[in-house]
């Protein structure tokens, strides 16, 4: 039998690869196949730090029999959720026809044609609790297939017809202090946080409410700071500093113990603007000292389970205090490199290192950004390990995320080029769509098969791809003057602004940038040699707008690559200047500053 896994990209396929069921990689060979055998195909779709993946792959995928009874009677194909999000998204759409516990792992059984019939998660090898045997399920989709083509076919095209006629949302203006009320009367309480079990830190939303709070608003403000504060005391917090994914009780006990670069990537940035050093420091690192690879870059999560005295458990290694750690093998990591998410890294560490004035995460953002340009381009891949590239496409939230990203690295850094390729991404992103698209397309399996549908623009652990491209788009035209940029980013949070007043609490990254499209564009600019200049200092901590601190050199830099912000703006060697700006017309130069303090008061 072909081991075809053995040379995957993803962590996850590899893991697979030995496994006695006949595994295919995503792509058009295992339909082609199916088609040509003329049996369903089980598309079986997990993620390396999932347990219930492991649990599953432990239980029924390595038993002998029960892969040569799968192996005879279908085609199976072996998908990584974070590197096939489009391919998770579609049939994580067609799953919930069958079942409303969606979750990973995801096991869809379709057609040829790629059309969900049947869908379920994690079924046990024997019948337990109500729970049918994986067995079981395996003979009623066989059977069915069998005795009931027509009506099978039926139901997988009638599923596919209803997820390409999605209803489109119509715009409206959002009212930001109802939702601030709205957020507030979903909170707990009692324990922080919002809502019930399980709990999740919902980092998008507490860096609106965050930033929100930096511009004035003392609700959002204070909303913001509790949960935070509580989710830090929290058993969700490791004591090493990172946040695990989620805690299974209201009270923020028993973790889901997997941590992801994502939600830590969000959280860095909060904690450093909301004023929690200490606890921001914690998360940074973390960062840097486990997620970090080689070379830079961040891996994408770190597992739940681990071996600890001789037993692989979920968890145990967590429940272990530092000295009894270092005798232990930690969690393995999923050392994929996405786009997308090591660009929130990269924004993350690049807003805490610029708020907290730790160069060092700055110089962790920086490599990372290095390495990404390097391996992965502003022709983006979606991911890579070890430099083996993935075949899956990049996504619009591979093209924000990392644009973002790059913007703050180049506030933080004053280094303009990291801006231009930011701006590459975007102005890519912008003649691919309207208002924005991905550039080359999307999964063309799927787009063959006519199966792709409506991209989720809600916000749930992490922006969306175009809540992601809309506020890169937002932080350009405030860099550049470039007007389309911010338009597109009006129009692209139009689709969702009436979806986000109702529902605050699954976009907060869009509420974030409907947020900033709604304030007054100020901007302060400070050009000196010396980075430790007082006004500089200032700046950085300022919360009146975008600020940004460039040596004389840098501010020519900037100019010569058409940001218009920094058009004229020099100073006498050895002093500081100060503009203070509002929709790109700036006030008379500022070298005093206690003048500067004044003003900006």
């Amino acid at each position: 039998m072909p081991h075809r896994l053995a040379g995957a990209a993803s962590p996850y396929l590899r893991s697979h690869a030995d496994n006695p069921v006949d595994w295919w990689a995503w792509g058009p060979e295992p339909f082609a196949e199916a088609a040509r055998r003329d049996v369903p195909v089980l598309v079986s779709i997990g993620y390396s730090t999932c347990h219930w993946c492991h649990v599953m792959a432990r239980e029924s995928f390595s038993d002998p029999q029960l892969a040569e009874y799968m192996n005879a009677n279908l085609v199976a194909i072996k998908v990584d959720r974070e590197e096939h999000a489009e391919v998770d998204a579609t049939y994580l759409a067609a799953a919930g026809a069958f079942t409303q516990n969606l979750g990973w792992p995801l096991n869809v059984f379709v057609t040829p044609q790629g059309r969900a019939f049947y869908a379920g998660t994690y079924w046990p090898p024997i019948a337990t609790q109500g729970h049918p045997a994986f067995r079981e399920i395996l003979d009623a989709v066989l059977q069915a297939w069998r005795d009931r083509r027509q009506e099978v076919e039926h139901n997988g095209d009638l599923i596919a017809e209803a997820l390409a006629t999605r209803p489109e949302v119509t715009s409206a203006e959002v009212d930001f202090a109802s939702v601030v009320s709205d957020l507030g009367a979903q909170e707990d309480l009692q324990y922080g946080g919002f809502g019930g079990a399980p709990k999740f830190p919902v980092a998008p939303v507490l860096r609106m409410l965050v930033d929100r709070g930096r511009g004035g608003d003392a609700a959002a403000a204070a909303l913001a700071a509790r949960c935070l504060d509580a989710m830090a005391a929290s058993d969700l917090r490791d004591t090493d500093g990172g946040f695990f994914r989620y805690a299974t009780r209201r009270d923020w006990t028993e973790p889901h113990y997997e941590r992801m670069l994502y939600d830590n990537a969000q959280l860095v940035a909060s904690y450093a603007l909301a004023g929690r050093a200490e606890i921001a420091t914690g998360v940074a690192e973390f960062l840097l000292t486990t997620l970090q690879l080689p070379g830079g870059g961040f891996a994408s999560a770190q597992d739940s389970e681990s071996t600890v005295a001789g037993r692989r458990v979920e968890g145990g290694y967590y429940a272990l205090d530092a000295d009894s750690r270092a005798s232990e093998t930690p969690p393995a990591l999923d050392e994929k490199v996405l786009t997308g998410w090591n660009g929130l890294a990269i924004e993350g560490l690049a807003i805490a290192g610029r708020v907290l004035s730790r160069a060092e995460w700055i110089a962790a953002a920086h490599n990372a950004a290095d390495r990404l340009l390097d391996w992965h381009g502003t022709s983006l891949v979606r991911a890579s390990v070890d430099g083996t590239v993935s075949r899956a496409r990049p996504t619009l939230e591979d093209y924000g995320m990392f644009a973002g990203g790059l913007i703050e690295l180049a506030i933080s850094t004053g280094e303009a080029r990291y801006a231009v390729a930011a701006r590459t991404l975007v102005d890519d992103a912008m003649a691919a769509g309207d208002p924005f698209g991905v550039p080359g397309g999307q999964d063309p399996v799927l787009a063959a098969q006519g199966l792709l549908v409506a991209a989720d623009d809600s916000d749930g652990a992490y922006p969306s791809g175009l809540s992601a491209i809309a506020s890169a788009a937002v932080r350009l035209h405030r860099l550049t003057a470039h007007a389309p940029y911010r338009d597109a980013a009006r129009a692209a949070m139009g689709r969702v602004a009436a979806s986000a007043s109702r529902h605050p609490l699954a976009h907060g990254a869009a509420l974030g940038v409907l947020s900033e499209l709604a304030r007054p564009l100020r901007q302060l600019v400070v050009v000196s040699d010396d980075p430790d200049a007082p006004a500089a200092a200032r700046a950085r901590s300022w919360h009146g707008g975008l600020a940004l601190v460039v040596s004389r050199a840098q501010a020519a830099e900037w100019t010569a690559q058409r940001f218009e912000l920094l058009e004229g703006r020099s100073s006498v060697p050895g002093v500081a200047t100060a503009y203070l700006c509002e929709d790109f017309v700036c006030r008379l130069p500022v070298t005093d500053d206690a003048e500067l303090a004044a003003l900006l008061t």
